[in-house]
């Protein structure tokens, strides 16, 4: 398939970064359930992850973009009863929290779920022979409303480490998988299932979307939020299957919804919508989730930024590189430090254990970047300190900057 468009590596990174929402941030008295809601809209989805070292994932991307706001206006969007929710949950990417108006276009994914399709095999095979404790669990969520696993459990045992789950877990998984129950609120951490009637619109329950054109518009969504991307880039932001995706991005092509293009080094064609318009520069500064859209997707990560990035939560500590928790951060267009971060809550403090700067470093403006952006972060997460732990040179350098900025703590 010849493509009639090409872009410099710059230009592909400038699409991306502007796809993504890094426009600039605003004044925390600014920044508006509106602007969120905009902003999840763009990004289509946001990975739920249980790692609380810094703030749950999903928190943080808001932050990248927006900056400080408040953490109740997304738990509002998300899981308050009635007008204000405006998000729901389910597997989108991930574990993911996603814009109401992309229900419909994951109804096909629930259908395939109850046939076994697309899940895991252990939840799969317990779909087809659970059937009994199912049945009971979804009864009960009829009547008795939102509930979460553990007050289900009828297990008598102490629970294993990890996924050793009740078969009540299991069911509510299923069943939510399918479709059939969704996600109210939480409690802690903890999802409560209802009954999709008594949490989703009744319109958008009732807004029916076929297959074939439900993953051509999670396609065009990925479109969207990524500016520029391979197949496997676009298919992997909702987790589409590689058949599935090649058929329905032939279509948008053909029908002159997506145009065929070509990115300086990358060896397979890529794709953006028609008439892309690129930035003249994107002078963001971020720190990342390691769960952030813009980089979750390691390979593309690489191609894009030069950059590769590898979560290190499950590396035994004597075999990490950089360190457990460790937050890529964005500056001018590249992605230029990695630091290893810890909200120590109870000393009311964000611990810096590891700055690594990337080739060919930071610079001092890059530096001073780097110190804003931790103090805006301690300053959200409500850390009155900031205590650097790194002994490299590169910590040197940010409690240099973080001085001339009067924020050394």
């Amino acid at each position: 398939m010849p493509a009639d468009l090409s872009f410099s590596l710059k230009q592909a990174r400038r699409l991306a970064l502007a796809a993504q929402g890094f426009s600039g941030r605003q004044a925390p008295a600014l920044i508006k359930a509106a602007h969120i809601n905009r902003l999840v809209e763009r990004l289509g989805v946001l990975q739920i992850d249980s790692v609380n070292a810094v703030v749950r994932s999903h928190y943080l991307p808001l932050f990248s973009r927006l900056g400080t706001y408040s953490p109740l206006i997304l738990e509002q969007a998300a899981w308050s009863q009635g007008r204000r929710r405006s998000l729901f949950e389910y597997w989108g990417h991930e574990a993911s929290l996603l814009p109401m108006a992309l229900y419909p276009l994951m109804r096909w994914r629930m259908q395939r779920a109850q046939q076994g399709q697309g899940i895991y095999s252990q939840m799969a095979r317990f779909g087809r022979e659970q059937q009994a404790v199912i049945q009971r669990v979804l009864k009960t969520v009829e009547q008795q409303g939102a509930l979460g696993a553990g007050s289900l459990s009828t297990r008598e045992e102490r629970a294993g480490p990890w996924w050793d789950w009740s078969e009540e877990k299991h069911a509510l998984e299923w069943l939510f998988a399918a479709g059939l129950v969704t996600v109210a609120g939480r409690r802690g951490f903890e999802r409560l299932y209802d009954l999709p009637e008594r949490v989703i619109p009744g319109e958008i329950l009732l807004t029916t979307v076929g297959e074939a054109e439900a993953q051509r518009g999670l396609l065009l969504h990925s479109a969207t939020a990524l500016g520029v991307a391979t197949e496997k880039d676009l298919r992997d932001y909702f987790r589409l299957d590689p058949a599935d995706s090649r058929n329905r991005l032939a279509e948008l092509v053909e029908d002159g919804q997506l145009q065929v293009c070509q990115v300086q080094g990358w060896k397979q064609p890529a794709y953006c919508l028609p008439e892309p318009k690129v930035p003249r520069k994107v002078p963001a500064s971020a720190l990342l989730s390691p769960f952030d859209s813009l980089v979750w997707e390691r390979a593309r990560t690489e191609r894009l930024f030069d950059f590769r990035y590898r979560l290190e939560i499950y590396t035994p500590q004597d075999k990490r590189v950089y360190g457990y928790y460790v937050l890529p951060f964005l500056h001018n267009e590249r992605i230029a430090a990695r630091i290893d971060l810890r909200a120590e809550r109870a000393n009311g403090r964000l611990a810096v254990h590891a700055v690594h700067e990337e080739e060919p470093g930071l610079d001092e403006e890059g530096m001073l970047a780097l110190a804003v952006n931790l103090r805006q972060m301690a300053d959200w997460l409500g850390l009155e300190q900031i205590q650097l732990n790194c002994q490299r040179p590169s910590a040197d350098r940010l409690r240099a900057a973080m001085i001339s900025r009067d924020r050394l703590v």
